[in-house]
C-alpha cells in the first residue's frame, strides 16, 4: 500500500471512529482535502443531515449503552469512554436508574439509548433518557440521528482541531 492510499485508510478510519456510517464516511472523504476544520466540519454535517433510518441503525451498532464502558482501545472506544465521564458517574443510585432507563427505552425502541453524553452530568442524561421514553418512533428516531451527527462533529473537532491543513490530503 502506498502512502497516499495508507493516508486515506487511516483519514477513513478516523472518521468511522466519529460516525460508524459508510456512506458518511465515503461522502466526507471522497471530499477530502479539506482547507480549514471548519470546512471539514460543515461537509461532515451535511452529510450526516439526515441520516437514514438503516444508517442511524448502522451507526448504533457502534455504540455501548450509557453507563456501560465500551470494550476495546479503537479510537471508537476512546472517545466512548471520555464521552461518558462525568463528575457524577460512579453514584450507584444514578447508574441504577441508568441502567432501569436503558431497559425501558430498549424495550419500548428496540435498540440502545443513545445521546451526546459529553457535557452532560449523569442526571442530565437520566432526565433525557426519561422524556425521550415518552416519545413517538419517528420523534425518537429523529433525535438519534441528531445525537449521532453532534458525537460525530465534536469528535473531529477534537481530533483536527490542530491539525495541519490540508485535512484529510496524502502525505
Amino acid at each position: 500500500m502506498n502512502e497516499r492510499t495508507e493516508a486515506g485508510e487511516r483519514f477513513r478510519d478516523e472518521l468511522r471512529a466519529c460516525l460508524h456510517v459508510e456512506r458518511w464516511v465515503d461522502e466526507v472523504a471522497d471530499a477530502a482535502p479539506y482547507g480549514s476544520l471548519d470546512e471539514l466540519i460543515a461537509a461532515a454535517a451535511a452529510a450526516a443531515t439526515p441520516l437514514a433510518s438503516a444508517e442511524i441503525d448502522e451507526a448504533l451498532a457502534a455504540h455501548p449503552r450509557i453507563g456501560e464502558q465500551a470494550a476495546g482501545d479503537g479510537a471508537a472506544a476512546r472517545f466512548s469512554r471520555a464521552e461518558q465521564s462525568s463528575a457524577d458517574a460512579e453514584d450507584p443510585e444514578l447508574a441504577a436508574a441508568i441502567a432501569a432507563g436503558n431497559g425501558a427505552y430498549e424495550e419500548r425502541f428496540g435498540r440502545i439509548f443513545l445521546i451526546r453524553a459529553a457535557g452532560r452530568s449523569r442526571s442530565e442524561i437520566l432526565a433525557e433518557l426519561t422524556r425521550r421514553v415518552g416519545l413517538d418512533e419517528a420523534s425518537d428516531r429523529a433525535v438519534v440521528g441528531e445525537q449521532l451527527r453532534e458525537i460525530a462533529l465534536r469528535r473531529l473537532e477534537g481530533l483536527y482541531a490542530d491539525a495541519p491543513t490540508p485535512i484529510g490530503a496524502a502525505p
